[in-house]
């Protein structure tokens, strides 16, 4: 497989397991998204600096 196909495939499965809990939890779902929206600039960046670097971790792990 090329790169731009594996690039598709994990999007969307990106995609399948971010509405996981929205279908499952719409209403606490909806109360998340409320309190995220309360966040400053600061803390939401930081929350996404710490997913980016667990996954770029998770990923090193899976594939040595």
């Amino acid at each position: 497989m090329n790169f731009w196909h594996e690039l598709l495939v994990a999007f969307c499965l990106m995609l399948v397991i971010e509405g996981i809990i929205p279908f499952l939890y719409p209403s606490r779902w909806r109360d998340l998204v409320a309190k995220l929206a309360t966040f400053d600039d600061r803390q939401l960046r930081l929350a996404g600096l710490v997913s980016m670097l667990a996954g770029t971790g998770l990923l090193y792990l899976i594939n040595s």
